[in-house]
C-alpha cells in the first residue's frame, strides 16, 4: 500500500512539474518535449499526446528486442494514462488560477518545475514499481547496445528533443517545446535527483519497508 502511494505521488509530482514547465514557457524537459510538440502542432491536450507518445515508447522497446508481455504493456499503459490525466488536470488548475507573464514569475515557475520533476522521478522510481515507458525504453536502449544507462539516457533525450524540434520547425517555424528551459532541465534534474536521494532515500526506504513488515501475531 505504501509503495502504491509513493508511486502515485511520484507520478502526480512529475505531472505537476511538467505543467509548471509548460506554463513557464521556457521549453519543457527532454522527456516531455515530443508530447508537447505534438500538442503545439495539433491542438490535442498534453495529457492525450503524453499517452500516445508513451505508447510509441512501448513499441520502440519491443522493436529493440525487449519482451513486453500483455501484462507488462497494460501496466506501462496504465501508468502513462494516469500520468496523462494528472498533466491535463494540473495544467488546467494552473491556467485557471494564475498564468505567469513577467520574467520573474516565469523563472519562478521554471524553478518550481525542476524541483517537482526531480522529486516526482525520485519518488516513483523509489517505489520500485514498473517504470514509465520512456524510462523502460531507455533501459532497453542500454541493454540492446550494451551502453551504460547514462549514455542511453543522453541518447534517448537527444533523439526525443531532435524529433520535437523538427516537428515544431516544420509546422510552426519555431522550436516550440524546445528552449533554454529544456537545456536547464537536462543539466539539473539528474543532480536534483541525486540530492533527494542523499537526503531522503534511506528514511523513505525504511518507511516503505516498515509497511511491508508482517506483524508477529498476524497469520501470513
Amino acid at each position: 500500500m505504501r509503495r502504491s502511494l509513493v508511486y502515485a505521488a511520484g507520478l502526480f509530482l512529475l505531472a505537476t512539474g511538467v505543467s509548471f514547465s509548460i506554463a513557464a514557457g521556457f521549453g519543457v524537459s527532454p522527456v516531455s518535449s515530443l508530447a508537447v510538440a505534438v500538442t503545439i502542432t495539433t491542438g490535442i491536450t498534453v495529457g492525450v499526446t503524453t499517452v500516445l507518445a508513451n505508447v510509441l515508447f512501448i513499441v520502440i522497446q519491443m522493436a529493440l528486442g525487449k519482451t513486453v508481455t500483455p501484462a507488462g504493456f497494460g501496466m506501462q499503459f496504465l501508468a502513462a494514462f494516469v500520468f496523462g490525466v494528472f498533466i491535463d488536470s494540473t495544467l488546467w488548475v494552473l491556467e485557471t488560477v494564475y498564468i505567469p507573464e513577467t520574467l520573474f514569475s516565469r523563472s519562478l515557475f521554471l524553478g518550481i518545475s525542476l524541483l517537482l520533476i526531480a522529486a516526482g522521478l525520485f519518488s516513483y522510481i523509489s517505489a520500485k514499481f514498473p517504470l514509465m515507458p520512456y524510462d523502460a525504453m531507455t533501459q532497453a536502449v542500454s541493454a540492446r547496445f550494451f551502453w551504460p544507462f547514462a549514455r542511453a539516457k543522453v541518447t534517448s533525450d537527444g533523439i526525443n528533443v531532435a524529433c520535437a524540434g523538427t516537428l515544431c520547425l516544420a509546422v510552426t517555424q519555431t522550436f516550440g517545446s524546445i528552449g533554454i528551459g529544456t537545456l536547464i532541465a537536462a543539466a539539473s534534474v539528474g543532480r536534483l535527483i541525486g540530492l533527494f536521494s542523499r537526503l531522503f532515500q534511506q528514511p523513505l526506504q525504511q518507511w516503505l519497508s516498515a509497511g511491508e513488515t508482517i506483524h508477529p501475531n498476524r497469520v501470513p
